[in-house]
């Protein structure tokens, strides 16, 4: 069996206690399931979604969800902007695991996470991992309206730089 981690806000606690991780996220095809990552040697590579998932709008304190699935269990495995792969659970662990640098890795396991397979519910350290995508410090980030939408903070600041700039 797989361990993976998933990272939720902590109002859903009881309801993942209860009835387990719903489908409700979709992948790059339009399939309802589970973005997760398997645990890893590193706290921060394991829980590096989080400081995104924050900036993408979820401003409440966030836990993670460890779960296990079985090893033959087919997933998808990639990098979050790139094509993912079918794979079984334990490759795709295995995968991530033997990258030089995992970040910006996913899994996506196309259904609903039981609550007999929820292993344990547990705080998370809320600053850790990227922001943006990984290795974006002392990049200038993207002005356009799908990357800094109007109204977001800082985001003015991030537009009138990019003028001057010529971008």
């Amino acid at each position: 069996m797989t361990l993976f981690v998933h990272l939720t806000a902590a109002k859903k606690v009881r309801s993942v206690r209860r009835a387990g991780i719903r489908a409700r996220s979709r992948n790059h095809d339009g399939l309802p399931g589970v973005f997760c990552l398997p645990i890893l040697p590193s706290y921060q590579l394991t829980h590096q979604w989080a400081r995104e998932l924050k900036r993408g709008g979820r401003r409440t304190v966030m836990v993670a969800v460890d779960f296990r699935v079985p090893d033959d269990e087919p997933v998808f495995v990639g990098y979050f902007s790139g094509g993912h792969e079918r794979l079984p659970s334990a490759e795709a662990a295995a995968l991530i695991a033997g990258c030089e640098d995992p970040r910006g890795y996913e899994v996506f396991i196309p259904r609903a996470i039981t609550a007999k397979e929820v292993h344990r519910v547990r705080g998370v350290n809320q600053v850790t991992g990227w922001r943006y995508m990984p290795n974006a410090h002392g990049r200038f980030p993207c002005p356009c309206p799908g990357c800094v939408p109007r109204g977001q903070y800082g985001g003015a600041k991030i537009r009138q730089a990019a003028e001057v700039r010529g971008y």
